[in-house]
């Protein structure tokens, strides 16, 4: 493969710190941390800073980045906003994997498209609040963004080498959560604690959240919809319990393709390191034997209303995903401090939709202004 230089972005994450497991097994003649990037979590940045040699760090945290700069020498270190914005268009890189949670990782986002790098995208802000921006702007500096979402991976690997024309339809799987067979009333009673407790994924906070009322899947119909361009009424989400396929294409002539792995992150991101092509990987071979059931089921989209919600805000277009989006990122954290119950996500983010006047979104300062504007909004519902 041709060796890539890669700048990574929210190093200090899941996908992160996958992210450099991978590239250590492919080993530096065929990638080269040229570049890293954290919110927060100096002591990890440092030791991952220490082992990988990268030319520059940055860390959004002042104070944090003028003790690295003093634990670092020798090596470049940039903080703030803007330093995350230097990483993100570091000359040597070649390959941006933006794995930074939020609307900060917006900004990073476009000036790494602006810089003519390629862009492995773990950033689901980019596209659900600003898909059609992105796209553009892409498209019109000749970049690739490669998906990093094992959902969206799927597809896209499904899809290479063939015509959108000969597309029925996209088929996006989700485990189902930890509630898939609760009834409505149980629902009443969710814990901060069971929400946490995903069957099959080892995530963050806020995307564990996400998961258990299916929001995740309502975010990546709205990416899949700008990544792949095709109309929401040609994407679907199925509950697969097993999350072995990871989605699937189905064609105009009824055959189906799909990509299965075990339920890990390491197969999407050294993907998208590689592409287009692949290299040996981590895992041992998959046993049937061992995964021998595969079943699908209908979401049920009254017990798990915020997937409905991200199919309206989806139709509507407009600033309403971006403000969906930047509002359910509020009420999930409501949630995780205990200060709103599990139904009151859904709830709260319905009533707040109703009364959003969706507006057109032809900037990245629209985007953030529709952001802020939903946050407020969420905080005081």
């Amino acid at each position: 493969m041709k060796k890539r230089y890669l700048s990574l972005l929210g190093s200090t994450g899941s996908i992160g710190k996958n992210a450099i497991e991978i590239a250590k097994h492919l080993g530096n003649d065929r990638v080269e941390v040229v570049a890293l990037a954290a919110r927060s979590n100096a002591a990890l940045l440092e030791a991952q800073a220490k082992e990988l040699k990268p030319a520059m760090v940055a860390i959004l945290d002042e104070k944090e980045g003028r003790e690295l700069k003093k634990k670092l020498p020798g090596i470049r270190v940039e903080v703030g906003p803007e330093g995350i914005l230097e990483a993100a268009v570091y000359e040597r890189a070649d390959l941006v994997l933006n794995a930074i949670v939020g609307t900060q990782g917006l900004k990073p986002t476009v000036s790494a498209i602006l810089a003519k790098k390629d862009i492995a995208l773990a950033n689901k802000e980019a596209l659900v609040s600003g898909g059609s921006l992105m796209m553009d702007l892409a498209k019109a500096q000749g970049v690739s963004i490669i998906p990093v979402d094992s959902e969206h991976s799927a597809i896209f690997q499904c899809l290479k080498g063939e015509k959108s024309s000969f597309v029925r339809r996209l088929i996006i799987t989700a485990s189902g959560g930890p509630f898939r067979t609760k009834t409505f009333e149980e629902l009443k009673y969710i814990t901060k604690e069971e929400a946490l407790c995903h069957p099959t994924w080892s995530m963050g906070h806020k995307i564990t959240i996400d998961s258990s009322t299916l929001m995740n899947k309502g975010l990546e119909v709205i990416e899949a919809h700008h990544l792949f361009g095709l109309p929401l009424d040609q994407i679907e989400v199925v509950i697969h319990p097993q999350s072995v396929i990871h989605s699937m294409v189905e064609f105009k002539d009824g055959s189906m393709l799909s990509q299965m792995s075990r339920p890990t992150m390491l197969v999407p991101i050294q993907y998208a390191i590689t592409y287009p092509e692949r290299e040996e990987g981590l895992l041992e071979p998959f046993d049937f034997t061992k995964h021998n059931r595969l079943d699908f089921e209908k979401p049920d989209m009254e017990k798990f209303r915020c997937l409905s919600l991200a199919f309206q805000a989806a139709k509507r277009g407009g600033s309403a995903p971006c403000f969906l989006n930047a509002a359910n990122e509020v009420l999930v954290g409501r949630f995780l401090k205990n200060e709103i119950g599990w139904l009151d996500i859904a709830g709260k983010l319905s009533r707040l939709l109703d009364v959003h006047p969706v507006q057109r979104v032809e900037c990245i300062e629209d985007v953030i202004e529709v952001d802020s504007e939903a946050r407020v909004r969420a905080a005081e519902v």
